[in-house]
């Protein structure tokens, strides 16, 4: 039933899938630009953000300092964005990404492309 559920949502949500699209390319793109105001603009006030085991932030204003001070050190790009697995209940979306990162210091040095992160967004 789980299956029949999951593929039943997927194929009716062609427009849900296109604006989720959307909005990841918009995001990725505000990475790019640095733009913290548009990034942030897609998080919730209550998000939270597991970067690493030692780096757990909870609410948009501790992931917003966070990544204003990741923006003053680096220029960061998506490399990779590859949706692993979508789905889509009602007003539900979840989204399982891996995506890779490439950093580049602001005060010089070599790039850096990291893969060894995967995300998991969810968008209500």
């Amino acid at each position: 039933m789980l299956a029949y559920s999951v593929c039943n949502s997927y194929a009716r949500s062609e427009k849900d899938r296109d604006a989720l699209q959307k909005t990841s390319e918009a995001i990725r793109a505000a990475f790019a630009r640095g733009d913290v105001p548009a990034i942030m603009a897609y998080h919730h006030p209550d998000v939270i953000k597991a970067l690493s085991f030692q780096k757990y932030l909870t609410g948009h204003d501790a992931v917003e300092a966070d990544l204003r001070r990741t923006l003053q050190q680096f220029n960061l790009e998506f490399e990779e964005n590859r949706v692993e697995s979508l789905l889509i209940q009602d007003n539900t979306a979840v989204e399982q990404t891996v995506f890779a990162i490439k950093s580049t210091p602001k005060s010089g040095g070599e790039p850096y492309l990291s893969r060894a992160y995967a995300g998991r967004v969810r968008a209500i």
